[in-house]
Formats: C-alpha cells, sequence, structure tokens
C-alpha cells in the first residue's frame, strides 16, 4: 500500500513534521501531493496535507494508520506551493501547517465534526445476542431511544450538535443506542463554507416529447400546464433558478414538484458563483501606444518572459509615468504564451478603479482577492483561479498563494507598501515570497513603485543580496508629458506666531477657495483616524488609557465614546476628570471629523467626502465614495493614508497635507522613509490630466530631509540623505534584523525570561564566532539589543519585552533564534509565556 506523508493541523513544536499514512485502494485515485486530508491522530480525526508520496515507509506498516477521507477531489495546493511551504518555515521561523492554512481561503480551514448515523449489520461494534439459539441485533430499550432512532433513520446521518438540539435533555438514550450498536459515531472534516447552490428547474424529456405533452393535461392539471409551457418556452436559458418560476408562473412549489412527480422536470441543487463584480459592466480598453520611455522598459521585460527564465526588475517611475500600462501590456504578452499573472496591490489602494483597468482589459479572464469580499466570494474567486476560469489575479498580498499551475508574471505594485508584511504568524513578506515563488516557476517579476523601498532600490544598486538582485528600470518622466506638482511647504510655527491658531495656513486656505471658485477638487490627506488623539484634563493632567493596554484611548465624535485601536475596548466620553472631577477636561488632537467640521464652518455650503477607517466599514463603502467624487459630488476628498495611493481623478489640481510630521515622531527608524513615501504619493495625485497641480505640505518640521525631498519629488537624494543614517546605525539594507517579543502576565516572570533569553541567544551566536558589534569589519557578525520593555509595553492585559536582533552575512540567525525560544519554552514549562519571532519586521510597535 502506498504511503503519504501528512502535515497535520496541530500547530505545536511536536508535530510540526510529517507523519506516515496509509492510503487505502479506494482513495488511491484522490490522492497526491497538496491534497487536504481527514487523518486519525490519537483520538481526534483531524484536517491534514499530503506533502510527499512515497512507494514504502521506515516505519512497520502494522503500526501506521489510514487515510480516512480526502477533501476535495483535486488538491488545492500544488506541489509548487506545498515545496514553497517548506522555505516559508524555514525563513520566517514558524510552523509548516501555519503556512499552508495562510495559502488556502478560510472557507478551506475545515474542522472536525462528530456525526452519528445507523450501525451497518455486518459490523463487527453490531452488538448480537444469542437467544435460544438464535442471533438477533439488540433492540431500542426505551421510547427515548426509539424515537431518537427513528430520528437517525430519516435523516440517514446527523450531526452530533443536531441530535443534542433535537434531544437537549437524552444523553443517556444516544450513549445507550452507542452501546447497543444500533447507532455509530464518527468523526468527520467540514469546511467552514460550502459552494452555494439553489433549486434549478430544467426538462427531464427532450423539446418535442414535452411540446407533445402539453396538449395531454386535463382541466384539473392546467397549473401544471402554466409551469411546463414556461419551461418550454425558456428552453434557451434552462435551467431556470425554481424562484424565478414560480414567481413568473404564479404557482406553488407543490405544482411545480407535481409535474416533477410525473417525470417531465428535473428538480434539482445547481451551484450559483458568487461573484462580486455580478452586475457590474465594465468598458473594454484597448492597449495604448507606449511612450519611448515605456517601451523601453516593456522590452526588457517581455525578452525574459520570452526566454522564460526567472527574473526580477524594479520598476522606479514617478507618479503618473504610465506604470499600470506596461503592468497591462506585459500580462496580455504572458496570456499569449498561454501563462499566468498574478498582479499584488496594497489593500489600501484595491480601488474599484485598479479592478476596472484590469476587468477593462482582460474581463472574466481576473479574479480578485480582497479583504472587502464576503467570505464567500473570496472562496468562488479562489475556485474560479484553481478550475482555471481565471488567468488573471489582482488582489492583495495573499493572492502571492493563487493556484496557478503555470505562473508567467507576478506584479507587485507600490511595492514599498508595509502592508505587504503580515503581522500574524506566519508574518511573511509578500515581496520576498513572490521572488522565491517566480524563480520556482521560471517566472518573472516586476516590482513597481514611484518610491521604492530603501532594501529593494540599494539591491538594485549594488547588487549585494544573493537572493534579490533586481535589474532597475527607471521612468522619471510623466507619461502625459505634463510637470509633476508645483509643491509648497508651510511652516505651522510661523502661523502660530502670526495668530493663526486654525488647522489651515492662510496659502491652504486661499487655495481651497479658489478650487471652490473655479470648481475643481482637492484631496486634504490627515495621517490620523478619529476625532482626537487623547483626551487630557487641564486641571490636573490625566489623560484617558486604555485599562488593558498601556496607550491613550481614542476619542470617537458620532459615538461620543473613547476607544481602543489595539484591543477594541470602549467607553462613554467622560464629562469630568475621572481622577479630580474638574470640568476642564478637552479632546486634544485632529481628527478627520474635525477637519470636516472646521472645512463646513470656514466655507459653508462645502462638499466633502470623508474617507477613513470609520465611514469604510461597510462592504462596498469604499467603491461608492469614490463614485461620488468622481461624478463631482463631492469638493473635497478628505481622509488618512487611504487618500494617497492609487486614485487618478482628472479634476484634482490641488492637495494638502495638514500633518506632515506625525509619523516622523514614532519609534521607527523608518519613520523618515514612510513620511517621504506618503507625501509623494499624495502630492502624486494633483495634476495628473490636463489641468495643472498644486501641493500644500504643512510642517512644523519643515527643514526635515524627508519634506524637503518630497517637496522636490527627489528620491535620489532623499535616499542618499536615508542611508548615511542608516549606515551609521547599522540598519537595513546594512544587516537584516529580527523582532523577538516576548509576553506574559506578570512581569517578573516575563522580565525573567526575556533575559535569559538574550542571555543564552549571546552565549550560542558567541560560541559559533558570530557574536559581536556590528561596527567591527568581518562579514559575518550578529548583536543583540535587549531585552527592554515594548514601545507598548502593555497590551491586552499582557505585559511585554523585546530583543532586536541585528545581523549580517550567510550565517543562519533564524534558526538560532528559534531554537533558543523553543528550549526556552520548553525549559520554563510555562503555557502563558508567548514568544512571538518576527523575521524583517516592518512595525516595531
Amino acid at each position: 500500500m502506498e504511503v503519504a506523508k501528512v502535515i497535520v493541523d496541530v500547530p505545536s513544536k511536536d508535530t510540526d513534521r510529517p507523519f506516515d499514512y496509509l492510503i487505502p485502494k479506494r482513495l488511491s485515485p484522490w490522492v497526491d501531493v497538496g491534497s487536504r486530508v481527514g487523518v486519525p491522530f490519537g483520538n481526534r480525526t483531524l484536517q491534514g496535507f499530503v506533502v510527499s508520496l512515497h512507494l514504502r515507509s521506515e516505519v512497520e506498516t502494522s503500526r501506521i494508520k489510514e487515510i480516512g477521507e480526502v477533501l476535495d477531489f483535486s488538491p488545492p495546493l500544488s506541489r509548487e506551493l506545498v515545496e514553497l511551504s517548506v522555505w516559508m518555515k524555514e525563513r520566517y521561523a514558524c510552523r509548516q501547517i501555519t503556512v499552508l492554512q495562510s495559502m488556502l481561503p478560510t472557507a478551506l480551514k475545515g474542522k472536525a465534526e462528530r456525526y452519528v448515523a445507523l450501525a451497518d449489520p455486518g459490523e463487527s461494534s453490531v452488538q448480537e445476542q444469542h437467544q435460544h439459539g438464535v442471533l438477533f441485533a439488540a433492540a431500542p430499550q426505551t421510547e427515548g431511544e426509539q424515537r431518537m432512532l427513528d430520528f437517525v433513520k430519516q435523516r440517514g446521518e446527523v450531526s452530533l450538535e443536531q441530535l443534542n438540539r433535537a434531544f437537549p435533555e437524552d444523553s443517556a438514550s444516544l450513549k445507550a443506542l452507542l452501546a447497543q450498536g444500533l447507532l455509530r459515531e464518527y468523526q468527520q472534516i467540514k469546511d467552514k463554507l460550502q459552494k452555494k447552490t439553489m433549486k434549478a428547474v430544467s426538462l427531464s424529456i427532450g423539446l418535442a416529447e414535452a411540446r407533445q405533452a402539453l396538449e395531454s393535461f386535463s382541466s384539473k392539471a392546467q397549473r401544471q400546464k402554466e409551469v411546463l409551457s414556461y419551461v418550454v418556452d425558456m428552453e434557451a436559458f434552462l435551467p431556470l433558478s425554481l424562484q424565478e418560476v414560480l414567481t413568473a408562473v404564479g404557482v406553488t412549489a407543490g405544482t411545480v414538484k407535481a409535474l416533477a412527480d410525473k417525470g417531465f422536470i428535473n428538480i434539482q441543487d445547481m451551484e450559483v458563483q458568487r461573484d462580486p463584480y455580478k452586475g457590474r459592466s465594465f468598458k473594454p480598453t484597448e492597449p495604448l501606444t507606449l511612450t519611448a520611455e515605456q517601451e523601453h522598459v516593456y522590452s526588457r521585460i517581455v525578452r525574459k518572459l520570452e526566454s522564460r527564465d526567472h527574473g526580477v526588475f524594479l520598476l522606479h517611475g514617478v507618479t503618473g509615468s504610465g506604470k499600470t500600462e506596461i503592468y497591462l501590456q506585459t500580462i496580455q504578452r504572458c496570456l499569449e504564451q498561454e501563462r499566468q499573472a498574478i498582479v499584488l496591490v496594497p489593500e489600501i489602494s484595491l480601488t474599484p478603479q485598479m479592478v476596472e483597468r484590469f476587468k477593462g482589459r482582460f474581463g472574466d479572464r481576473v479574479a480578485v482577492m480582497h479583504s472587502r469580499l464576503s467570505q464567500g466570494e473570496r472562496y468562488d474567486e479562489w475556485r474560479k483561479i484553481n478550475e482555471g476560469r481565471a488567468s488573471v489575479v489582482v488582489g492583495a498580498r495573499s493572492a502571492v498563494f493563487a493556484p496557478f499551475q503555470s505562473l508567467g508574471l507576478i506584479i507587485m505594485d507600490e511595492e514599498h507598501e508595509t502592508s505587504y508584511k503580515q503581522e500574524e504568524t506566519p508574518k511573511y513578506h509578500a515581496r520576498d515570497v513572490a521572488i522565491r515563488r517566480a524563480s520556482q516557476a521560471g517566472a518573472a517579476v516586476i516590482l513597481g513603485s514611484a518610491t521604492p523601498s530603501l532594501e529593494s532600490y540599494f539591491a538594485a544598486r549594488s547588487k549585494s543580496q544573493e537572493d534579490f538582485e533586481p535589474e532597475l528600470l527607471e521612468m522619471p518622466t510623466r507619461a502625459l508629458g505634463n510637470r509633476l506638482p508645483e509643491v509648497r511647504i508651510v511652516d505651522m510655527r510661523e502661523e502660530l506666531k502670526d495668530g493663526n491658531r486654525s488647522m489651515f495656513s492662510r496659502s491652504l486656505h486661499e487655495a481651497l477657495a479658489a478650487r471652490l471658485e473655479r470648481q475643481e477638487q482637492s484631496v486634504l490627506l490627515l495621517n490620523r483616524r478619529g476625532y482626537s488623539t487623547f483626551v487630557m484634563c487641564r486641571s490636573c493632567g490625566y489623560v484617558a488609557q486604555c485599562g488593558e493596554c498601556d496607550i491613550s484611548l481614542t476619542y470617537h465624535q458620532k459615538a461620543n465614546n473613547l476607544r481602543c485601536h489595539y484591543c477594541g475596548y470602549a467607553a462613554p466620553a467622560p464629562e469630568v476628570c475621572p481622577d479630580c472631577g474638574s470640568e476642564h477636561i478637552r479632546y486634544f488632537g485632529t481628527g478627520t471629523q474635525r477637519v470636516e467640521e472646521e472645512l463646513a464652518k470656514l466655507f459653508p455650503g462645502i462638499r466633502v467626502i470623508r474617507m477613513d477607517v470609520d465611514t469604510t466599514t461597510e462592504k462596498g463603502s469604499h467603491e461608492k465614495l469614490l463614485k461620488q467624487f468622481r461624478e463631482k459630488k463631492g469638493d473635497v476628498l478628505l481622509g488618512t493614508q487611504m487618500v494617497a495611493k492609487g486614485l487618478d481623478f482628472p479634476d484634482v489640481t490641488l492637495v494638502g497635507v495638514i500633518t506632515a510630521d506625525s509619523a516622523l515622531n514614532l519609534p521607527d527608524f523608518r519613520a523618515a522613509e514612510k513620511t517621504f513615501q506618503l507625501l509623494t504619493q499624495v502630492a502624486g495625485r494633483a495634476g495628473r490630466h490636463h489641468l495643472p497641480g498644486e501641493v500644500f505640505i504643512q510642517s512644523y518640521t519643515p527643514d526635515h530631509y524627508s519634506i524637503i525631498h518630497a517637496s522636490g519629488h527627489d528620491y535620489l537624494s532623499f535616499v542618499k540623505d536615508e542611508l548615511k543614517h542608516r549606515k551609521a546605525l547599522h540598519y537595513p539594507p546594512y544587516c537584516r534584523l529580527i523582532l523577538v517579543t516576548l509576553s506574559h502576565e506578570q512581569l517578573t516572570v516575563l522580565v525573567r525570561a526575556a533575559e535569559n533569553y538574550a542571555g543564552d541567544l549571546k552565549n550560542k551566536a558567541d560560541r559559533r564566532g558570530w557574536f559581536g558589534s556590528l561596527d567591527r569589519f568581518s562579514a559575518e557578525a550578529l548583536d543583540v539589543l535587549g531585552p527592554v520593555a515594548s514601545p507598548i509595553p502593555r497590551l491586552k492585559n499582557r505585559y511585554r519585552f523585546q530583543c532586536m536582533i541585528k545581523w549580517r552575512g550567510n550565517m543562519d540567525a533564524v534558526s538560532l533564534v528559534r531554537q533558543v525560544a523553543e528550549e526556552l519554552q520548553e525549559a520554563a514549562r510555562d503555557q502563558t509565556l508567548q514568544i512571538s519571532i518576527d523575521v524583517d519586521p516592518q512595525m516595531l510597535m
């Protein structure tokens, strides 16, 4: 019997390896690498993934259990994705089952459910009794047992949950029936979501026969005749939904069933595709003529596609340079080769506008995957890809796992975006996974951005990283030939000195007034959410804080409450200070709601479309707000970071940044880079078409190099200045980082564990000759910073400490960090101690 190696769904250190299972003959045709299977594990049935097949096992056959069931007709994971999961497990110091689960839509994360059915009389589990020399099966002893047995007989199989609901007070009868061998209990893996179906009607006889049959109906069966007549007339559209037939003819379900009983029609379940874009028509578009700059870039990429070799390109093109058209035309070339393409975009800029561009060019061949779809819609879009009905997928970071069999191209738009890094385990970066996956498939990768991440740009310039050496392609001019907008920095300190206490500088106020007069549109960016940053008492200095996390609560005016954006805690806004009882409690800071109110005061009648986390929670709200702005139902689009990226509106001629430097104050070595990227991106929303654009950046630190270089659209000068800082402080791209966060409910236990971790890590690194400051000139070095309290020292009632590991060279630092963490957890024997490992972290909070 063939043997399958299976990774079971138990995310622990001891089970993070394949287990051998025999493949029964009945399941042999269905089991392949990547299959989801139900397997016995201990006394449970668990979901598992087949990672390899073998003719024999090293374990004695009598000790190996059999696979119980196969959960899919075809494997949901390709061999290539299974291979990728092994690489991700090592790269990101996580369990392989966690990686495999992350590759599938939530709907396929099945779990075992317990079922009850009639026992097979041939099974040995049925108790047989001998009386007067005659064998007979046990019979129910009580009325309750008989009722329960009849209930199961009628349904064939019943979930234990369903049986408990039907007989809530009678668990004794179930135990008795199982003991007597009349019922059997078993486990089955059930997915969280099933295919959506509807009752459908179709003819069960030929069309000519059906027309002839219409003549034979008696006057008593007139309504049945009307149903059959309607079905015959609609023959071109069969099958029809049962509901449609009932509504159109005006009959009951009983009438249709009577017709089915006579053998004229079939009523059966038919699958319904949950299409998130059903009813939407996308205007078809044709390829545009490329500029000389675009043509040069396109030909370089196509050459790589034609050779079917793996290659990585860093496409550095200013905002409006026509990167999207390059994407569309290279995808077209990929499809002509009968290969498939993945387009990754940051969740925040996966706008309807972006979807429209790809659907307009490639129609139904495009599948879309992102978090604003329902679980059912995501599942059906995933199946569209898996079944080969889609050749292009557009989606956020998890779309990198799209189950394509013949991948030719992966495009990553806005490659610098930190949202490509997953913050939950497995903490992967979509860029690195995309490059690895493309290398497996012999595919090309395009990393596009107006402001590439320093790591990508440095790798392209210096060819310094062995696993990541992109070829640099540049597009420094806009495709339509128009100039980049003029950017003005406004020093808000001077505004304050001159008596202007408003959140709008005088120059931005005048610019807004001019746009309203000319009926042009404006975009205002505020890099915050909520009505204000915090609530403070001016009498005693009290600040409202979360009781479980050491951070201040954010005030939300609409609900008039205070909310913690980390654990979700909410409380009513206080009218007096809880500490001293003073009425001098005020809301400090500026939020989008506050800006909206101020605009209404300054410009009566102004139409503001506010777009932030609070206004885009409902499904479709993002699309609705942008549609309103496109149709000029708003004068100002006001929002947080989501208004900075991917938007292209012809009448936007003014962009204002209210608080340019708020991100500069975060405890993050990438703060300057993130500020520069955000300002450059939002400035690029202005003057993209025939009208010239103007940008105002309001700042309290106007002489910071990130703000100065953003105002001049000068990426190269920013890179030069930023690299000096990174080199002096040994930060990426001059080294790599691993952030280890330990958490516990007791501070003393946590401090001891964190010190033990850092000490053990230093000792082991030292024994290997790795440990030492990165100041030394050796090719390999590893330094451990900390342990120190995390920037948010308490979260959800757990204290948090962290160690930062900086390293360079070819050493396997990730394995060492993971090994020390596992040894500490084993030695501590404390289930509540949590250790999180983040390789190449983007967030240091």
